[in-house]
């Protein structure tokens, strides 16, 4: 087995734990959409082009609950800006390569993938680029996957809602956010978040997941600048 080889065959398996992680995430989302009237196909083609487990979802709900499409795009925008951090993280590691592998490499750097994203020699090579791909696209195929058989599952059971399988987002999410939590800064960050969504979620505001992000990014920049404060007056 060669090298390329041995880096596709450890981006998959690297990401496997992850990918069997999200099933009930995905299924959730495909039976979810099925069952608030979008059609197969839309369900299908909102992960094969959206890929954006937490979009999708919010999406679908706010769809559903016929929310103005301004709310829909601002909402999506804000949980999606996310991804443009991610992509500034990495920019330097990526920026000399060429467009061929930069652009798969931005199409598949979810969540997920990004937590790979921090060893110093990340995407600097073509080895570990490849590595990278192989563990992106299985990721998509998987979720891809998991999408359809909620769509099926949609389609021919009861719903699925009450199941409790939207537990797997916040598992996936707390396993992804507590390895990164390494200052007072990005404690306060998910503290406030956490926080705040609770209260806005159970008071009934609709933006109750832009305005808890907007909030946690807030106070996790004003705990960095005072403590940087302190430790310059030190």
């Amino acid at each position: 087995m060669n090298s390329s080889s041995r880096a596709i065959l450890k981006g998959f398996l690297d990401m496997l734990p992850l990918c069997l992680a999200v099933i009930p995430w995905g299924v959730l989302c495909g039976s979810l959409a099925i069952q608030n009237g979008f059609s197969a196909l839309e369900t299908q083609a909102m992960s094969l082009l959206v890929f954006a487990g937490s979009v999708q979802l919010v999406a679908i709900e706010l769809v559903a609950g016929n929310t103005p499409l301004l709310t829909i795009l601002f909402t999506s925008f804000i949980i999606s800006s996310r991804h443009f951090l991610y992509g500034l993280a990495v920019r330097h590691k990526v920026i000399e390569q060429p467009l061929r592998w930069r652009l798969p490499v931005s199409f598949v750097l979810t969540d997920e993938l990004f937590a790979f994203s921090h060893h110093r020699k990340a995407y600097r090579t073509k080895i570990r680029l490849i590595y990278a791909l192989s563990a992106g696209f299985s990721f998509y195929i998987a979720w891809n996957l998991w999408t359809l058989i909620g769509i099926v599952a949609g389609s021919m059971l009861p719903d699925l809602t009450h199941l409790g399988l939207d537990f797997a987002i916040a598992a996936t999410f707390i396993a992804l956010v507590i390895p990164g939590i390494k200052n007072l800064a990005s404690l306060v960050t998910v503290i406030v978040a956490g926080v705040s969504a609770t209260v806005f979620k159970s008071s009934g505001f609709e933006l109750w997941l832009v305005c808890a992000a907007l909030l946690a990014m807030s106070a996790g920049y004003l705990t960095t600048r005072v403590t940087r404060n302190k430790d310059s007056n030190q």
